[in-house]
């Protein structure tokens, strides 16, 4: 039901994209919506970066699972247990870009005995890599639409990304890519029951958002329904120089399209998506495992007025000793 529920409302979206464009509502989708967009994700994510800046880390909480620098002769590991900030870069490197800690994960199961068996579980690290990846390669090249000229790097990567050349017009990589793993993940929601147990409708909903998003971009590049893309670039580059214009005869479904991105953009900061950057203000990552050299002292910490037991006891001393009850010191 949590699937369907999630289902039901981006359905329900795009059918609303639909009736407003054959409303003539085209500006309002065109630039109104897009605006709107653009304004509540950047200071929606400002917002969630500077409240969690702000939140105290009173004690070091590194997570680790290897050995801590020590003594000289005891060979420590760098990535697992950083102890320089050289170090800790190396390991959220790793962890931005290749997903490290999830390439390490592990599934249990019971066999007869009972018994627990370990096994590797690499589809997830795989589906979670190709899905950010491919997104992202995705997203700087439509970075085209926002420039002219077109700069070279991006270019380049739209060439890379079909460089297969199958199709007329080629078929991105990327495309398929996406798609094929966002499917999988939400496969692997909905049909283990354990993951199943603890998902909400915030788990699904982004992923059929995401699904319609990629879904309807094919539609107007690879079928019918294909969009003029002289048009769409004319309004891209009117929406960045803040001279909007919205050109006739773009096609509803390339409306239909921009609407999803820009709940997609509002939905994003309010969501478990703030991942993308919670994980660079992430204390167990991003902090020194360095307690053996240096003491760790809460910069947050403020004088607190303190009442010693010695100065309680010298306080109440002849009170305690007519109830009979023992002095540290007569």
């Amino acid at each position: 039901m949590k699937a369907l529920y999630s289902f039901f409302a981006v359905i329900i979206l795009i059918a609303l994209a639909y009736l407003g464009i054959t409303a003539d509502m085209h500006i309002i989708f065109g630039a109104v919506l897009p605006y709107m967009a653009a304004a509540v994700f950047i200071f929606g994510v400002i917002y969630r970066i500077i409240k969690w800046a702000r939140s105290p880390v009173p004690f070091k909480i590194t997570t680790t699972c290897g050995q801590q620098k020590s003594l000289s002769w005891i060979k420590h590991d760098r990535l697992e247990s950083p102890h320089t900030s050289l170090e800790v870069i190396g390991r959220m490197a790793l962890e931005i870009l290749f997903f490290r800690s999830l390439f390490r994960n592990t599934k249990m199961s019971l066999k007869d005995g009972p018994r627990v068996v370990y096994g590797e579980n690499k589809w997830l690290w795989l589906a979670g890599l190709v899905f950010h990846w491919s997104f992202l390669i995705i997203v700087i090249r439509h970075l085209r639409f926002f420039f002219e000229p077109v700069p070279g790097f991006i270019l380049f990567v739209q060439r890379l990304d079909g460089i297969l050349e199958i199709g007329v017009p080629v078929l991105y990589m990327t495309g398929v890519a996406v798609l094929l793993s966002v499917t999988y993940l939400y496969l692997r929601r909905a049909l283990i029951p354990q993951i199943n147990y603890i998902s909400l409708v915030s788990d699904y909903f982004p992923l059929f958002l995401i699904m319609a998003i990629v879904i309807t971009g094919g539609l107007m590049r690879y079928t019918s329904l294909r969009v003029d893309i002289v048009k769409v670039k004319e309004l891209s580059m009117g929406l960045i120089g803040f001279t909007p214009t919205v050109p006739e005869g773009i096609g509803a479904i390339f409306f239909i399209h921009l609407f999803l991105i820009s709940v997609l953009l509002i939905y994003f900061p309010m969501s478990k998506l703030m991942h993308m950057a919670g994980v660079f203000l992430s204390p167990t990552r991003n902090m020194k495992n360095d307690n053996r050299m240096k003491r760790h002292v809460n910069p947050w910490n403020y004088p607190v007025e303190v009442h010693s037991y010695e100065e309680w006891e010298d306080e109440f001393r002849d009170v305690m000793k007519e109830a009979g009850l023992p002095l540290e010191k007569e």
